[in-house]
C-alpha cells in the first residue's frame, strides 16, 4: 500500500509515524518547507490533559493521556515530565477553585509548596494546583525531530500536493487549509510571543488564572519562554494584533515582574482549526481519509488521531488480503 499525506504539520506527522511503523509506504505533501505557516509551529506543547478538561469534552483527557508516552517513545529525551503549575493571584482564589472543579489529577499547593517546586515565585502565590502527570516539549524541536527521524526511516517528502493518482490511499491533514471546503470547520486564530530574560528560572509550564487575560508561560531553556492563550474567533492570520500583545505582556508581569524587563524575540500567530465542539474528528469516504479540527489540542490528540486513521487505513486492506 502507497499513502500520500497532504499536510506536514503535526498531525501528518504523525500519522505518517504510524503508517510507517506499520510498514506501509508513506510520501508526505508539505506546501512549505521548514514549517512555515504551520500552526503547530506556534503552539505551547503542553501535553496536559488533565489541565485542558477545564475547558473541554472529556473525550480530550481520554484520548490525549496517552499522548506524553507516546511522544516519549517516538522522540527519547524530547519531553519533560514536570507536571504543570497552576496559579492565581489571591484575588482570583475563587477562578482557582472553579479550575480544581472541573479537573482531576492534581495536588492542592500551600505557599512554602509553590516555593519548592518553583522558587521563582516565591511569596508570589498563596495556593496553586499542580498536575504531577502532565509533561511538556518544544514543538519546534520535536517537529524537526519527528520529520527528521521520518526521512530516515524512508518517508519520501515532497513540495506538491498533486492529485495523489500513483497512490492507493490519501490523508488529508491540511488543517486550516480545508476553512471554507469542509462543512462546520472555523479557524480559531492563537498567538503567542517569545520571552527571554535571565531572571526567571521555571521548570515547568505555569497557568496563570485570570478572569480576563488567562496565560500560559512554558520554558524552552537558556531562559527563554513561550507565552500564550489567546482564542480569537477569526481565521486571520495576520501579525499580532497590539491589543494581544499588551494583554499576553501584562499578564507575563503579574506572574512575575521580572518578565517586564525582558526581551521580547519574537511574536507570531496560528489559526487552528475547530468543529462546533472543538473536538477532532478522523473520517473515511472512499480512499480518501481525513484528519482535521484539531482546535488548540494538536501535539496532544495528533498521536490517538494518527492511530485511529492508521487503523481505517489498514482495516480495508487487511479485509482483502485475507478474501
Amino acid at each position: 500500500m502507497r499513502v500520500l499525506i497532504k499536510g506536514a504539520g503535526v498531525a501528518g506527522l504523525c500519522l505518517a509515524h504510524e503508517l510507517s511503523t506499520r510498514g506501509i509506504a508513506v510520501t508526505v505533501a508539505e506546501r512549505t518547507p521548514g514549517f512555515a505557516g504551520a500552526a503547530s509551529w506556534f503552539a505551547g506543547g503542553m501535553l496536559a490533559p488533565w489541565c485542558e478538561r477545564e475547558s473541554a469534552e472529556e473525550a480530550v483527557l481520554t484520548k490525549g493521556v496517552g499522548a506524553i508516552d507516546w511522544w516519549d517513545d517516538a522522540l527519547p529525551g524530547a519531553v519533560s515530565r514536570n507536571g504543570t503549575l497552576v496559579v492565581a493571584p489571591p484575588r482570583d482564589a475563587g477562578e482557582l477553585k472553579r479550575f480544581a472543579s472541573r479537573t482531576s489529577g492534581f495536588d492542592w499547593l500551600d505557599a512554602a509548596a509553590i516555593e519548592r517546586l518553583e522558587p521563582a515565585l516565591a511569596g508570589r502565590f498563596r495556593e496553586a494546583l499542580f498536575f504531577p502527570g502532565e509533561a511538556h516539549l518544544d514543538p519546534r524541536l520535536a517537529l524537526s525531530q519527528l520529520r527528521q527521524k521520518l526521512a530516515d526511516r524512508g518517508v519520501t517528502f515532497i513540495a506538491e500536493m498533486g492529485d495523489g493518482g500513483e497512490h492507493d490511499l490519501i490523508a488529508d491533514c491540511t488543517g486550516a487549509a480545508r476553512i471554507g471546503a469542509t462543512p462546520g470547520l472555523r479557524g480559531v486564530r492563537g498567538e503567542m510571543l517569545y520571552l527571554r530574560t535571565g531572571e526567571v528560572e521555571l521548570s515547568r509550564p505555569v497557568r496563570l488564572i485570570h478572569p480576563r487575560i488567562p496565560l500560559y508561560i512554558v520554558p524552552r531553556g537558556d531562559g527563554l519562554f513561550m507565552c500564550g492563550a489567546t482564542m480569537i474567533e477569526t481565521d486571520d492570520g495576520g501579525p499580532i494584533t497590539a491589543r494581544s500583545l499588551m494583554e499576553l505582556l501584562n499578564a507575563a508581569y503579574a506572574l512575575h515582574p521580572a518578565f517586564g524587563e525582558a526581551r521580547l524575540v519574537e511574536t507570531g500567530t496560528g489559526v487552528r482549526p475547530g468543529f462546533a465542539n472543538n473536538l477532532p474528528r478522523v473520517t473515511r469516504a472512499g480512499q480518501v481519509i481525513t484528519i482535521n479540527g484539531l482546535y488548540r489540542h494538536g501535539f496532544l490528540l495528533s498521536p490517538a488521531l494518527a492511530a485511529e486513521a492508521a487503523e481505517l487505513a489498514v482495516a480495508p486492506a487487511l479485509k482483502g488480503d485475507a478474501a
